[in-house]
């Protein structure tokens, strides 16, 4: 009886080990495994790092100190530091005024835009950003002045950043398109225009260009494109450097649509305003004598200051660059940051004074090794490390509500994703059922993307934190 009663203790013993939940170490050790047997992954390099938030407790590491592509989730490097270093509140501005005299309504000089990197003028998400607003704001301000004719040019001032709006190592295939545009301080239209098209019903057929929104000044087009197979998506890559007045479209687009769209960058976003602005002025019979003039650095300025712009604050503007990861809105940023700190928005400064800025808060600067503010670089490498310290830096400051309410939601859970080529990442915050808060980074790189989709192997990792 005693021995029957001693197989029996031992075996609900061992049913209720068998059956007790495997901590989360264990949970995520197994997902892990599973994952680099995959074959997807014969030839890849993953990152992963797991924290407690609350007492920075490691859970889970692997590769947490080897520099990697970490894509767009490389925007919180930015994000955090700007809200540190500018501040919440911090808000862009843009100048008007002019030189000269004015005598019997009639301006005896020039009339000046002068900017400051101010990412979001003429930009669609603000009602009080968007191209006409900003256009209508500059047009009563100089009739509130009596002004009916400008006997000189029209001045845009981009000497406060570099003349180079492009970060080094951007390539070639990503210039010309929506997410590689450059940055100015005047920048228009979030520097993006839309290329209109109408595929053919068959592949192979060429596709009709249709017109631009909003309508392009000063470009000659050559369309290469071609009809692909119906719901075969974007294949069409548009070619333009900056300040280029020629641009070439090539690739396929899908069959069958009544209307698709490419997004490009605009090769000079400040003539695009001048001819907008040319328009607008010529609408409500103020003439103009003189013509569009692009100054940099060195050129005198307006004497007599008739408005300023204000941008949305930084807070709302750092909402937009995570939730939909504008590549313009990081490399403003950063310019923005030299600019405050250094005097002039140059890029490479940016990095600079981004890394100095992390390494005084424990990130050695190999983690951060970068070449842009946004992730679009394929020189950038960071750890998951580094990403984890950060997100752990902002949990303890107290615009954290605003930075967090930002990041997006996949998978349930609140993160900034990454993507470029070959590689791709997540990095956030997420509570499990039982309370606990996690902070992690997971980054693959050179995984086999023609073995299928990397994503929903990911998130069964990530949901062990759940």
């Amino acid at each position: 009886m005693i021995m029957k009663t001693y197989c029996l203790t031992l075996s609900l013993m061992l049913t209720a080990l068998l059956s007790f939940p495997q901590n989360v170490q264990q949970r995520l050790t197994n997902a892990v495994e599973l994952l680099l047997k995959d074959v997807q992954m014969k030839h890849a390099t993953m990152s992963l790092y797991v924290v407690e938030t609350k007492t920075g407790k490691v859970i889970y590491h692997l590769n947490e100190q080897t520099g990697l592509a970490a894509a767009s989730t490389q925007k919180i490097f930015t994000s955090v530091a700007a809200f540190d270093l500018l501040g919440k509140d911090y808000r862009y501005t843009t100048e008007l005024g002019y030189d000269g005299t004015v005598e019997n309504s009639i301006l005896k000089g020039n009339l000046y835009i002068v900017g400051y990197g101010d990412p979001t003028l003429g930009s669609w998400r603000y009602h009080q950003t968007k191209r006409d607003s900003i256009l209508n704001r500059i047009y009563l301000s100089v009739k509130n002045a009596g002004i009916k004719k400008i006997e000189g040019n029209l001045i845009f001032d981009n000497s406060k950043f570099s003349y180079q709006p492009l970060p080094g190592g951007w390539i070639w295939d990503d210039i010309g398109n929506y997410y590689g545009a450059g940055t100015w301080a005047i920048n228009w239209n979030e520097n993006q225009y839309d290329l209109l098209l109408k595929p053919g019903n068959k592949e192979g057929d060429d596709v009709e260009v249709t017109g631009t929104k909003p309508a392009l000044e000063n470009c000659t087009l050559t369309n290469l494109l071609k009809t692909g197979k119906a719901g075969s998506g974007d294949n069409g890559y548009i070619y333009m450097p900056p300040y280029s007045s020629n641009a070439f479209v090539t690739g396929t687009v899908p069959a069958g649509e009544k209307q698709f769209v490419l997004s490009g960058a605009l090769a000079n976003p400040s003539y695009q305003m001048c001819k907008e602005l040319e328009q607008k002025f010529t609408e409500n019979k103020i003439e103009i004598t003189g013509g569009f003039k692009n100054a940099g650095s060195g050129t005198d300025s307006y004497k007599t200051l008739l408005t300023t712009i204000a941008s949305p604050p930084l807070d709302s503007i750092s909402y937009w660059f995570l939730q939909k990861s504008i590549n313009l809105y990081g490399e403003a940023l950063l310019k923005t940051i030299a600019y405050e700190k250094a005097g002039y928005g140059y890029t490479d400064s940016g990095v600079k004074i981004l890394r100095d800025f992390w390494s005084k808060k424990g990130i050695e600067k190999p983690a951060i090794n970068i070449a842009d503010g946004s992730g679009l670089s394929p020189q950038n490498r960071v750890t998951t490390d580094a990403l984890v310290k950060v997100l752990q830096y902002a949990k303890t400051l107290d615009w954290f509500s605003s930075f967090y309410n930002a990041l997006p939601t996949y998978n349930g859970m609140k993160m900034k994703s990454g993507t470029i080529g070959g590689a791709k990442a997540y990095t956030g915050y997420q509570t499990s059922k039982s309370g606990t808060e996690y902070t992690f980074a997971i980054i693959i790189n050179n995984y086999d993307s023609d073995a299928g989709s990397i994503v929903p192997k990911i998130f069964k990792i990530l949901d062990e934190l759940k």
